[in-house]
């Protein structure tokens, strides 16, 4: 029989939504479980991550478990599905990357009482034969790559234009390297694109695709091979492959740009000269977005059941501004990138992606880039 009192306990329940969750969490140090489709160590995506936990562990008390599974994708399914099936000892559980999407989402029904964060990637909630009860137990984060790498793209453009550094020349050829050839890392690469056609028309992008995010010397060979072509700049956006472009800057006396960490000042203490060569990172802020997940969670305010996306606006992508950045970069490109980014904020740029019904292929050549009124060049030649 239906009680009176059962039947409020359940518009309570469903009064409270996502704070059921919080609540229950509060009442002992909330447990975590954060599952690396990788190693830690790659002093950028997954570092990153780790780095936001880790604050949370300081500064909220949670206990935090990391699990690596290494970086062969054959035990990556095997590995979150164990974990996600280890009930006893999490309250939240978290993965990320687009490879690990639906591994995480066709399995979360299973475990209606638990939580899940995914970063990187937004849940399909609508798709049932995926999310089979609507992944309502997962808050999910994406980032505006597009847009953090069109500010990459036009700093690389016109540091290219720099030729009194040395080490730039006098083509105008950048490049961006990939881990793989998936929406997530092509997102990156319009984005860089776009931007390096804003500052130059004459701008050309070498894209080539690693197939891996832990071979640094596969890495230093694409970016070689990039710098033989006349690139002086290459963007890195292959994890711990990228490491190797690092290499291939050093030993080329050119320049190249990091990703999702301030990866020069990670190794400025222990390697100053190649984090000389790093000319700035495009940050995509996992750790401030998961330290941020978890503050809210703990507060009961975190929208289980939905995606946030967050942009330069957010902070949740933008540039590193570090100490190199500003004794290497002539002001005239420093008031430049300042510009492009507020012209982001207030809707006069619009930055295209890889995603969605209006995804735009890499590689389509300045000619077909968006119109803008924006006069990069303005600041360059003043």
């Amino acid at each position: 029989m239906i009680t009176r009192q059962r039947v409020l306990f359940v518009v309570l329940v469903l009064m409270l939504g996502v704070g059921v969750f919080s609540v229950a969490a509060q009442d002992k140090p909330l447990r975590v479980t954060y599952v690396v489709n990788g190693t830690l160590g790659d002093k950028s995506f997954i570092d990153s991550a780790q780095r936001g936990l880790d604050q949370s562990v300081e500064e909220f008390g949670i206990d935090v478990r990391t699990i690596e599974t290494g970086f062969d994708p054959a035990n990556w399914e095997s590995g979150l599905a164990d974990m996600m099936a280890d009930t006893d000892n999490y309250d939240v559980l978290i993965a990320g990357s687009f490879s690990m999407l639906n591994y995480m989402a066709s399995r979360v029904h299973l475990y209606p009482d638990k939580v899940f964060f995914f970063y990187d990637a937004s849940m399909p909630y609508d798709d049932p034969s995926i999310c089979v009860d609507g992944c309502t137990n997962v808050y999910s984060i994406t980032y505006a790559q597009n847009e953090g790498s069109f500010l990459a793209g036009v700093y690389a453009a016109a540091m290219s234009l720099q030729t009194d550094i040395e080490g730039i020349n006098e083509s105008p050829i950048i490049g961006a390297l990939g881990g793989q050839d998936i929406p997530v890392i092509n997102d990156f690469i319009v984005g860089y694109e776009q931007g390096a056609c804003l500052v130059n028309p004459e701008s050309q992008v070498l894209v080539q695709y690693a197939g891996s995010w832990s071979d640094p010397a596969r890495g230093k060979e694409i970016a070689l091979a990039m710098y033989d072509q006349g690139a002086d700049i290459v963007f890195q956006v292959a994890g711990g492959t990228g490491e190797g472009v690092f290499e291939a800057a050093t030993e080329q006396g050119a320049f190249a740009l990091g990703v999702d960490s301030d990866q020069a000042s990670i190794i400025a203490d222990t390697d100053p000269d190649q984090a000389a060569r790093i000319l700035t990172s495009m940050m995509k802020n996992v750790d401030k977005s998961l330290y941020r997940a978890i503050e809210l969670y703990l507060a009961g305010e975190l929208p289980i059941g939905t995606a946030d996306a967050l942009g330069i606006a957010d902070g949740g992508v933008g540039l590193a501004y570090n100490d190199i950045y500003t004794e290497v970069t002539p002001q005239p490109v420093q008031d430049l990138v300042a510009a492009v980014e507020a012209a982001v904020l207030s809707g006069d740029i619009s930055i295209i992606t890889a995603f969605g019904d209006a995804a735009v292929p890499v590689g389509q050549g300045c000619a077909a880039m968006p119109e803008t009124e924006f006069d990069a060049a303005s600041f360059l030649s003043s």
